[in-house]
């Protein structure tokens, strides 16, 4: 099967069988997005590499990702999907990260094939998240990502230690931000794959009920329909 003809590499991994997913680390909707990914490839026993992309919200807004904005919508995403086993921020408020972009520079930096690969990279994005969103730690700090990377299988720890005193991934994150100004990536999260699947936020219907801060959001649908139709897209390849 051959890649969509619309296929940019700088947009999508024109790889089969990979789906390339722009995000931020503290998105909690990239975070369900993957978790779903995971989840239901592993159910269907399909092999699927994914290339993380840089969706730098801090970047993008000239601000740190408000703290509040993200609480509710973990809220109401948890909320409705308990499974995730995500919980509200239990850690001191001082060591709330203040920036994604170090977790966001270590991921890029793993794809090296010497540090980890596209497996050993998506290994350490998941670790991330699991680490902010369950375990309310700080992953802007180096030393968390260190620890956190020594226990990813595919991932070799003192060469991401190495690369990442060297700034390796920080070129890559803002190379993938100037790609995201495009009109192509909505969001984030946005997914791609070779076949021409592309979908922003999938399966997720949703509404605030007023600006914030002052309104919350409201998870009015989640449906995981979309992990079928995109892994569907790669039994011929």
């Amino acid at each position: 099967m051959a890649a969509h003809p619309d296929v940019a590499s700088d947009l999508v991994n024109p790889a089969l069988r990979t789906v390339t997913v722009w995000s931020d680390t503290s998105c909690p909707w990239s975070a369900l997005a993957l978790h779903t990914l995971h989840t239901r490839a592993r159910e269907r026993d399909v092999e699927v590499l994914i290339d993380h992309r840089a969706f730098p919200l801090e970047l993008f807004n000239g601000i740190p990702t408000p703290k509040h904005i993200v609480d509710v919508e973990v809220v109401a995403i948890a909320g409705a999907l308990p499974e995730l086993g995500w919980k509200a921020w239990h850690g001191p408020v001082e060591s709330y990260p203040v920036t994604t972009l170090p977790a966001m520079e270590a991921v890029q930096a793993a794809k090296d094939p010497a540090v980890g690969g596209l497996l050993g990279s998506d290994e350490l994005d998941t670790a991330l998240r699991r680490a902010f969103f369950v375990d309310s730690r700080c992953v802007s700090v180096h030393s968390v990502i260190l620890e956190l990377a020594r226990d990813c299988e595919h991932v070799d720890h003192d060469r991401l230690a190495e690369a990442m005193a060297r700034g390796a991934g920080r070129e890559a994150v803002y190379r993938q931000w100037s790609v995201a100004r495009g009109p192509r990536v909505q969001g984030s999260p946005h997914l791609f794959a070779a076949n021409g699947y592309a979908e922003h936020n999938p399966g997720a219907t949703y509404h605030w009920t007023g600006e914030p801060p002052a309104g919350f959001p409201r998870l009015d649908e989640y449906r995981r329909e979309w992990v079928d139709e995109l892994l569907d897209g790669f039994a011929d390849s």
